[in-house]
Order: C-alpha cells, then structure tokens, then sequence
C-alpha cells in the first residue's frame, strides 16, 4: 500500500473571522493529477466531513481508498461544522440567534473552496460528491457552474418530501441542534431489520466513528456536540412545501446517484423523481445499494458505493472526449 500523504488546510470564506476546513489526502508518489483525478468530498447536514469520509474501519477511510485509487482528495467542512469557524450564532445558548448556515451559506462556502483548489491547483475543473444535505449544496452549485465540475455524484441526496421530513423534529427552529452522538445509534439502524444491525455495522465501527465526531466539536459535552439548525429552515421552506432548491434540468455535467435500500431519511420514490430530472446531464446513472442505510458509506457495503463511484468517474472521463 502507497503512502498516503494527509494536510489540514484552513482557507478564508466570504465572511470576515470566518475559516473553512479542507481535509486533503493524496499518493506521496504522484505529483500531478488533473480535473478527472481530484476529488472534493461535501458532507451532509448534522455530521461533518471527517466522520462521514475519515474514519478508518473495515479496508480503510473513504479518503484514504479513493486516494489510494490516485485521486487528490479533499474534503470540506462548511462553516459551523468539524474544524470550520462556528458562526457568533452558535457560541450562545441555541436560543440566542436565528437557524444558523443556511443551505444558502453553504453555497458559497462549497464555491470558495472550489476557487481556492482551482486557483492554487491550476485546474480548470474538479469532480464533486456530496451526501445527503451535501447533494442539494454540490448539485446547486454545480447547476450555475457546470463549467467547472467535472462530474457530479450524489450519495442520498436530499429532494423534494411528501411534507414530512425525518430531520425535522418540529417545533421552533434555533440557532442550532444538541446532537447525542451515542444515541444516534438506534436512528442510524433503524430502518434496517434486527437481525441485520450488527452484520452491517460491524463491532467496533460504531465506537471509532463516535470518537470521530465527538472530536470534532471543540464545545463537546457530554456526548452532545453542536450541529447548525439552518438546514432544517430550509427543509420548511422548500423540501416540504413541494419547492426545490436547485433545477436538476440546469446540470450539463455526468451525474452518478447512489442510494440504498433501507435508508429512512431519503426514500427510493425521492431518487427515482429526482434522476428522471437531470435531463441534460450527457451520463446519469443510478446505483441501488441492497442492505445499507443512510449511512451506508459507514456500513460493511461501503465497498459497493466507493465501487461504483470509481466505476463511474472512469467511465464519466470517457464521455467528455
């Protein structure tokens, strides 16, 4: 196995006081990779980019697996997540300030990262994966900038509810969201039959992926770390009134959708209405995952989603010639 090298970087967003974290790892024996080969990695709305990509179970960290492949892998945390600068409305009680981080915020976010590793790479193009509340900020994106994404592959993306969503909890929305990691757990499987639960979450996984998270939240207490409630705004406004965030149709890019069959917070019935919408993508595919949930790429078949992504981004390069 190649070395891996792995940097933290910290870039300044659009807001002044305000630091976004960029995880990168890449081979130590390759120096040049280009638009088809680099990789930024969007994460979803409560967990942020380490403990969905950098936690090491089974084979390896997803980060590391798709390095390995000789991607140049990054992964960003948007700001209020992981090692990003929380915003003044989080450092108060969360009823001191309004949903913090909209979807909005996370845009431009995802768009000053994307401008710093074009500019200080050189590259006039990148590949985007974004899970879940991930997929509504890199498919926005990449909708009013196709021209510099490569391909887009989109992990349970968030769309369009029958009104009812299982991340809203009702209720007033606050600057943000106590998150009990431990007992997450039984959410996590819920949607998969008992006596599949351990078989897809392995002894052990669980446990490595909680000291992730737990450490990602410098105001960490107890167990319960801090997660921005702008997203549950959103899902209100938009997702759950029958309004989309982004036009499918506006993206001109290869598109991979992935989801898996037990997932409880994106159904199959969203997937199916949103792939049938990229219209103008030149390559779309849609790979079903049997025995996986939510989590899916914390789970033993983690190995068929990173399958297909590399299957697809292969493929994808040959539909740009």
């Amino acid at each position: 196995m190649t070395n891996l090298l792995t940097k933290n970087l910290f870039i300044p967003s659009d807001t002044a006081d305000i630091w976004l974290h960029l995880r990168h790892k890449r081979r130590s024996d390759i120096q040049i990779f280009g638009s088809q080969r680099t990789i930024l990695l969007m994460h979803g709305a409560t967990l942020p980019s380490e403990s969905l990509f950098d936690v090491p179970v089974g084979e390896g960290a997803f980060m590391d697996i798709l390095a390995q492949e000789g991607f140049d892998v990054y992964a960003l945390n948007v700001r209020g997540f992981g090692g990003s600068t929380r915003p003044a409305g989080m450092e108060g009680t969360p009823e001191d300030a309004p949903p913090q981080v909209r979807t909005e915020t996370a845009i431009r976010d995802l768009t000053t990262a994307v401008d710093y590793l074009l500019g200080t790479l050189a590259l006039p193009r990148l590949c985007l994966i974004g899970m879940s509340w991930g997929g509504t900020i890199t498919g926005a994106y990449t909708a009013t900038h196709n021209d510099k994404v490569e391909n887009l592959t989109l992990i349970a993306p968030q769309w369009i509810n029958d009104g009812v969503s299982r991340l809203d909890p009702g209720g007033p929305i606050h600057a943000y969201r106590r998150f009990d990691v431990q007992t997450f757990r039984q959410r996590w499987l819920e949607g998969a039959p008992e006596q599949k639960r351990e078989e897809i979450l392995p002894i052990g996984w669980f446990e490595q992926w909680a000291a992730v998270i737990l450490a990602s939240d410098p105001a960490e207490h107890e167990g319960v770390i801090r997660a921005p409630a702008g997203v549950i705004q959103d899902i209100r406004d938009y997702w759950s009134t029958g309004k989309s965030l982004y036009n499918p149709e506006e993206i001109t890019v290869p598109v991979l959708l992935l989801h898996a069959e037990w997932d409880l917070d994106v159904t199959i019935q969203q997937m199916g209405n949103l792939f049938q919408r990229f219209l103008n993508a030149p390559y779309r595919r849609w790979t079903e995952i049997g025995e996986g949930t939510h989590m899916v790429i914390m789970e033993k078949n983690r190995w068929q989603v990173l399958e297909a992504i590399l299957l697809f981004l292969r493929a994808s390069n040959h539909s740009r010639r």
